[in-house]
């Protein structure tokens, strides 16, 4: 039995939504295969336990490109971002703590209490970080150059990128420069004194990454996660009523609505070629599927390595893929619990709802950026850190409907956990790890253990098994800065095209990279509409 569209997208995660919806209302035929019985990939809102509905992986929004949300019209179809404040609560072990508000000046009255200087300077800060993004943002949805293979468009391309750094004044340009090669630490040293205001700020830094806050290339991952505004605000992050998955089904409705047909439970097994080109794909179950052209939302290595045959790919390309570093560093642990953590540090301890602003917040366990680092250092052997930095989320303080009455979720991201042990395995070990990071978070808000009711726990291993994330590796690869721009995914083809022709890449594996912000999806459509008349 046999089928045939114009497009079929490997992969119903965000990014291939995005792609689907944008060629279908360009009029293509287009279907999209999810192997999980659910679309969203890892922007999922899952029932683990009756009545918690639960952001599996992804947990925050504040990327998804304003473009995007505009174009398939989100918000008709339910997406609606809730925005935090305070953005970051802080508890320290002496119990002093940091809020970090969407308001500046607040912000800045409360680093006072650690430095009068720093409370100064932050303002000036956040100002540099938004005329940063303002010259980086616009690139977000552009295709890269291709520097290996130069036509005119790609000097073109490079012409548009010097002119545009012309708008930057000397002192912003050359702390950006240093921006793409230094570690968090010595970007945030530049700026601030402050001990504890330093290591809340360097944790954006760290979050998915392979290395600490003193880790060379961790000021960018600190910026990429600054930038986006569809919280309302640059850098800000949210909540989505309804849960991460609430993103997917929008964006398949938007999809749907064009005519796009999405399939779950469906695992592609091959990509199909014909005279050296995509021409469909082949299911698990031997049925193929014909298009003319094809785009993955898996990653690359994924995509390459398992799903295209090696002799149809240069060796050259192949060795470059190899060499991607996909080795996750997270876990990801999800809670039910019957009441609220109550911090030592907490200011709104005894308030009649139970809801302080620390509630409301992104919860840094992780008090001094020499912490964080060592808890890197612990995974650089392959152990997991002795002790553990997470952060901590609570969906169901701003949307109550997540949960059973008086209930709540607690989303607790781990790091670093990294994805290959050296003693032992994550299936034997992963259950006594949870109890050790849960007895850290007790040392910092000691009723923890006993208003849990449920827990889940996703490993490096499992995020590999649940989500076809290779390695466990939320970014579809390392966001260092020989992996972004016209370095990504390998050199050479970073504008979504591949070596198999009518093959794309449309995940987070392609520019810009990782996180929930649909521009890889996004751009790998406008570029498979430029090469239509060819098909």
């Amino acid at each position: 039995m046999t089928s045939s569209y114009d497009v079929v997208i490997v992969g119903a995660g965000h990014n291939g939504l995005v792609a689907a919806a944008y060629l279908a209302r360009a009029g293509l035929t287009v279907l999209v295969l999810e192997r999980r019985p659910v679309i969203g990939g890892a922007c999922v809102t899952e029932e683990v336990w009756p009545g918690f509905r639960v952001s599996t992986a992804a947990y925050l929004c504040g990327l998804l490109q304003p473009k995007i949300i505009r174009d398939l019209e989100l918000e008709r179809f339910g997406y609606e971002i809730l925005p935090k404040d305070p953005a970051f609560f802080s508890p320290f072990p002496d119990g002093r703590h940091l809020f970090v508000w969407r308001d500046d000046q607040a912000t800045a009255a409360e680093i006072t209490r650690f430095s009068s200087r720093d409370a100064r300077r932050y303002p000036d800060y956040e100002a540099f970080l938004e005329r940063v993004a303002g010259f980086v943002e616009p690139w977000l949805l552009r295709t890269p150059p291709d520097l290996l293979r130069r036509q005119w468009r790609d000097v073109v391309t490079l012409g548009r990128l010097g002119l545009s750094t012309m708008r930057l004044v000397p002192s912003d340009l050359i702390q950006a420069l240093r921006m793409m090669t230094q570690s968090a630490t010595d970007f945030l040293d530049g700026w601030f004194e402050s001990a504890e205001l330093k290591s809340s700020l360097a944790t954006d830094g760290v979050i998915g990454a392979r290395g600490g806050p003193s880790t060379p290339g961790t000021a960018y991952v600190l910026f990429h996660h600054c930038m986006g505004q569809a919280a309302g605000k640059r850098g800000l992050w949210g909540f989505v009523r309804g849960g991460m998955g609430q993103i997917a089904e929008a964006l398949s409705s938007s999809a749907r609505r064009f005519g796009a047909e999405i399939r779950t439970g469906v695992e592609v097994a091959q990509v199909l070629l014909r005279d050296g080109r995509a021409c469909g794909v082949v299911l698990a179950g031997g049925q193929e599927i014909r298009a003319r052209v094809v785009a993955s939302n898996a990653d690359p290595k994924r995509t390459f390595l398992k799903m295209v045959p090696p002799s149809a790919l240069p060796s050259d390309f192949l060795r470059e893929v190899d060499g991607i570093r996909m080795d996750g560093v997270a876990m990801k642990i999800n809670l039910a619990t019957d009441g609220l953590p109550q911090f030592r540090a907490a200011p709104g301890a005894g308030r009649m709802d139970g809801i302080g602003p620390e509630h409301r917040a992104t919860v840094h366990i992780g008090p001094s950026i020499e912490y964080i680092d060592r808890a890197w250092q612990d995974a650089r052997t392959g152990r997991p850190s002795e002790q553990p930095f997470a952060e901590l989320t609570i969906p169901t303080v701003y949307d109550p409907s997540l949960a059973p009455p008086g209930k709540h979720i607690i989303s607790v991201f781990v790091q670093y956990t990294p994805y290959r042990l050296t003693d032992g395995s994550w299936d034997d070990r992963k259950e006594s790890y949870a109890d050790r990071v849960l007895d850290t978070i007790a040392q910092y808000a000691p009723n923890i253990h006993s208003i849990i009711t449920h827990r889940q726990v996703l490993t490096p291993v499992d995020l590999e098994r649940e989500f076809s994330l290779t390695g466990g590796d939320i970014f579809h690869g390392e966001m260092t800065p020989d992996r972004l721009f016209f370095l990504r995914p390998v050199p050479g083809w970073a504008r979504y095209r591949t070596p198999v022709a009518g093959l794309y890449l449309c995940g987070a594996g392609a520019h810009p990279g990782g996180g929930v912000m649909g521009a890889p999806g996004h751009n790998a459509a406008r570029e498979i509409l430029r090469d239509w008349k060819r098909f």
